[in-house]
């Protein structure tokens, strides 16, 4: 067994009932994948289920600027060895979990082996009370992108139609399909125009992986482009909080209850996901 492997099975099993583990992400930036894994941790913990996000950008993150949570400690505090997993993990809406990454740290950029190995085997000490662990990783394939989506066990692949953005979410696929990533991969296709051309777009990688790589990757949702979640992060409220009645938070409120595998609870906020499990899956 790798020690990839090895540390995966330390990180996920949980007394016969492993806690899901999703990594999202992008062979680009600026496709709005921190958005959307924020949006869609906080509609996972509305739905009573116990969920960390782990923003894994080791040297550029901003997840705590998307939550407007101020944090005096973050994910290199414990790659360091200064501080254990727990000590710094914040609270976020819904009871949501959260450890924040790094900002401007250039020497995290891409952690070494044994860092890596550290930050997994600390995972392993609180994953038995989790349901889900999402790692919102930083953009492009470097190593340490790699190795962070090889402990997942589905990685979800955050596109949009730009000719670039399909290019490099293709990319980020064959590499994983090269690392014998066993997993289950699936595609967002985000700030389409319309649900065809977003479906489109996906078919269109869909085939290439089939054809060239001989897998398969999945068809996740789309999500259509809407100025309500600029609009959101310039209040730093996430959208699912600040318009949850738009067609952009409805959307991940969908795709999180197909992620979770079961439909989004009622939250005591505003009744935020009242009956959204049904409205496109």
């Amino acid at each position: 067994m790798n020690n990839d492997a090895f540390y995966l099975r330390r990180m996920t099993e949980l007394h016969g009932r492993p806690a899901k583990v999703l990594a999202i992400t992008s062979g680009k930036g600026g496709v709005g994948k921190t958005n959307i894994s924020a949006n869609l941790a906080i509609c996972l913990a509305a739905s009573r289920q116990k969920v960390l996000l782990i923003d894994a950008d080791l040297s550029l993150g901003n997840l705590d600027v998307i939550m407007n949570i101020n944090s005096n400690y973050n994910i290199s505090h414990t790659i360091s060895g200064r501080m254990s997993i727990k000590d710094v993990i914040h609270i976020g809406p819904e009871g949501l979990e959260i450890i924040f990454g790094g900002s401007g740290l250039d020497k995290l950029a891409d952690i070494n082996e044994f860092q890596q190995q550290r930050l997994l085997w600390e995972l392993s000490k609180i994953k038995h009370d989790k349901d889900i662990i999402l790692i919102d990783t930083a953009a492009g394939i470097s190593r340490s992108v790699v190795r962070f989506c090889l402990t997942a066990d589905h990685v979800l692949v955050i596109t949009t139609p730009e000719a670039t953005a399909m290019t490099d979410a293709y990319s980020m696929i064959k590499v994983l399909v090269k690392n014998r990533f066993a997993g289950q991969i699936s595609v967002v296709v985000n700030m389409a125009k319309t649900t065809k051309e977003g479906k489109r777009t996906y078919r269109q990688i869909a085939n290439v992986a089939r054809q060239f790589l001989y897998t398969q990757v999945y068809e996740a949702g789309v999500l259509l482009r809407d100025e309500r979640l600029t609009s959101a992060v310039q209040i730093r409220k996430p959208v699912v909080l600040s318009y949850p009645k738009s067609t952009i938070a409805s959307s991940l409120m969908a795709l999180a209850a197909k992620l979770g595998n079961g439909p989004a609870a009622e939250s005591s906020d505003d009744k935020l996901f009242r009956k959204v499990a049904n409205w496109i899956f």
